[in-house]
């Protein structure tokens, strides 16, 4: 498998994080916490009776703790289990080495959605630590870091949907039948059922190839449409036909993914 293969499932795996987000999110209301039908020997070393001042003693590191549960995020998430070099903002909490750990984004004993501390998210959140130079330097100014990890729950009002989208989602995005069931989240990713494939949506094809690894749109397939110059529902997916939702380009052998993309 090629360097790019590789880089490839890695923004395949880290626009799946975000599904992630919605068991944390179920816990909001309930009054139960993350992890509290947990033993608390699992994770420190006090055991049962750890009191808070063993808090921070740990059976191990909390990338190594948190990773039992969640290996992916470890994986491909925001970089963990370092000293920053810039100062951390006040309510985000390094630990007792002074290192940037799970902990210092997620409240990892709380019942917020992601578990996530303070009210800051997406841009703002990364804004509190970098600064616009950060994003520059980057070939996409930081797009590819919104997706997944830092994408919120479903909004089938993204802005940038087209119309096909939209009436695609009337049907798909409230259909009771969780096979069947696909969402669109505020940065316009197309969550699948399962959480298995996820993909942007109203995304300019002609822009977003200018930052290299696509190819040029006279060289796709012609099945796949792009009403508007969109990446949209109808560019993957036939419509209003006998073979409704049937694939235009089949996946095997990740077909239909090269159409587009020039990896």
């Amino acid at each position: 498998m090629t360097r790019y293969a590789f880089k490839f499932i890695a923004l395949l795996a880290l626009a799946m994080l975000a599904a992630g987000s919605l068991l944390h999110a179920s816990l909001t209301g309930t009054g139960q916490t993350h992890l509290q039908k947990e033993d608390c020997a699992a994770c420190h070393l006090g055991g049962r009776d750890v009191t808070p001042q063993q808090a921070g003693m740990l059976l191990g590191s909390q990338e190594a703790l948190c990773g039992k549960c969640h290996p992916a995020a470890i994986k491909v998430s925001h970089p963990s289990g370092f000293a920053p070099k810039a100062k951390i903002p006040d309510g985000y909490p390094l630990d007792w080495k002074g290192d940037l750990t799970c902990s210092t984004c997620h409240d990892v004993h709380g019942k917020s959605p992601g578990l996530m501390r303070g009210t800051k998210a997406g841009k703002e959140l990364c804004f509190s630590c970098h600064d616009t130079a950060f994003f520059r330097k980057m070939r996409d100014g930081g797009a590819s870091l919104m997706v997944g990890h830092l994408a919120r729950a479903s909004d089938v009002s993204a802005p940038s949907m087209d119309v096909y989208t939209r009436q695609c989602m009337e049907c798909h995005g409230n259909n009771g039948d969780p096979r069947l069931n696909t969402k669109v989240d505020r940065n316009s990713i197309a969550r699948h059922a399962g959480g298995q494939i996820n993909h942007p949506v109203g995304v300019d094809y002609q822009k977003a190839s200018t930052f290299g690894g696509y190819r040029p749109r006279k060289t796709v397939e012609k099945k796949i449409l792009l009403p508007g110059g969109l990446v949209s529902c109808v560019s993957c997916h036939q419509a209003y036909q006998k073979d409704h939702g049937k694939l235009v380009v089949t996946v095997e052998h990740s077909k239909l993914c090269y159409e587009c993309h020039d990896i």
